[in-house]
């Protein structure tokens, strides 16, 4: 039979902290914590709140999950981030990376100087989540270009429609492929051809603002997400492309062959039914620009 003294002496063993936190925030007691890789001695915070020790929203971040686990009686499973920016007192220098945790928060059936207290019990999660991080990157890039994939644009665009449909968000959609690169490529090689492609790659990135989501949809075909954006600054931004490919010619050009850019550019409507809608009048118009000529811009 166990009795209450080593009770505590196996709580104390425990390798992840697990802290006694009371409505109002407070440090009432803290278990564990012995795994020496990512935990210090947090005995010092007992009888400290949580507003004393980190910044105000993300105490009150803390402060709603305590209440929600003590209103709702059931356990919380919750990740978040700490930083030095997190902390009071710490420089905004410090490690690039926060540290990420997994939180199990709990209700106790009983009170603490009359508050009613959780037990939380976290979990340094961080080695997991840059990983996860990582195979996301992984799965929504282009591995030729780096550009995002198809699959990652379609997530974007689906967002930037109900954004439109919810909030009258405007998105303008930009599609474009290179002109005669099927020439090179049948001429001197897809290996030329795929150099050609990751340059347009490149050129695309510098056109780019923030919050704009590139994407190479398939062979040649380059897709820009422009939320956000309207009818004339959607132009502007295709001309600016377009600008940029002429500048870089010599990029582009293989004996008596030039490769250049064909442009269609659109917006989202409000009677478009989802982002493919968008896509197909964006493809129209690329497809126009192509039989006009090429190495143009054609507004659908």
């Amino acid at each position: 039979m166990i009795d209450f003294k080593q009770m505590a002496l196996i709580l104390d063993a425990l390798p992840d902290p697990a802290f006694i936190l009371s409505r109002s925030g407070k440090y009432v007691e803290i278990f564990g914590g012995r795994d020496t890789r990512y935990y210090h001695d947090g005995k010092g915070l007992i009888g400290l709140y949580l507003s004393d020790l980190i910044s105000t929203e993300k105490a009150n971040w803390f402060l709603a999950k305590i209440a929600q686990a003590l209103d709702t009686q059931k356990l919380l499973v919750e990740e978040y981030e700490l930083s030095n920016r997190d902390v009071k007192g710490l420089p905004d220098e410090g490690p690039k990376d926060a540290i990420w945790f997994e939180g199990r928060i709990q209700a106790l059936s009983f009170q603490v100087d009359e508050e009613d207290v959780v037990l939380w019990v976290a979990s340094n999660i961080s080695e997991r989540h840059y990983l996860e991080v990582k195979l996301r990157e992984l799965s929504d890039t282009d591995q030729l270009t780096g550009l995002y994939n198809r699959r990652r644009l379609e997530h974007d665009l689906t967002l930037h429609h109900q954004s439109l449909m919810r909030y009258s968000s405007p998105t303008s959609v930009c599609m474009f492929d290179l002109d005669n690169l099927k020439l090179i490529n049948d001429t001197q090689g897809h290996h030329v051809g795929d150099q050609m492609i990751q340059a347009a790659a490149n050129i695309c990135r510098t056109a780019l603002r923030q919050n704009d989501t590139a994407c190479r949809f398939g062979g040649d075909e380059f897709v820009v997400a422009l939320p956000n954006t309207g009818r004339e600054q959607a132009i502007q931004f295709a001309e600016r492309l377009h600008g940029c490919f002429k500048q870089e010619l010599d990029l582009f050009s293989v004996g008596n062959t030039v490769v250049t850019a064909s442009i269609g550019i659109t917006t989202m409507l409000a009677e478009d039914s989802s982002y493919e809608d968008t896509l197909k009048r964006a493809d129209r118009a690329l497809y126009e620009a192509k039989n006009t000529g090429r190495n143009r811009i054609v507004w659908g």
